[in-house]
C-alpha cells in the first residue's frame, strides 16, 4: 500500500504525472521514507521478495528525484538515510 500510495502521490497513476491532481511531492517524500524504513527493518524476513520490493522502492526514489524541481543531493532524498544513495 505504501508503494502504491507513493506512486499515486508522484502522479505516476495518471497519463501525465506533471499535471496529475493527485501529485503531492511532500506526501510522496513521507511515504517513500516510511516504505524505506519498513523495507530496511524487515529485509531479513522478506526472503525472495526482498529484491523486487527493493527494486520498486528504488524506482520510486528515482521517480521522486526526476519529479523534483530541485533534486536532493545523493543520499539526501526520501528514504536514502535507510537505503543509501540512489542515482
Amino acid at each position: 500500500m505504501l508503494m502504491s500510495a507513493s506512486a499515486e502521490r508522484l502522479g505516476l497513476a495518471d497519463a501525465d504525472p506533471d499535471s496529475s491532481p493527485h501529485r503531492d511531492l511532500d506526501e510522496a517524500r513521507r511515504l517513500i521514507t516510511a516504505l524505506a524504513g519498513l523495507v530496511t527493518a524487515s529485509v531479513e524476513y522478506l526472503g525472495p521478495h526482498a529484491a523486487p520490493i527493493r527494486d520498486g522502492l528504488q524506482s520510486l526514489q528515482r521517480a521522486f528525484r526526476e519529479a523534483s524541481a530541485f533534486p536532493d543531493e545523493p543520499g539526501q532524498g526520501p528514504g536514502e538515510k535507510f537505503t543509501g544513495p540512489v542515482f
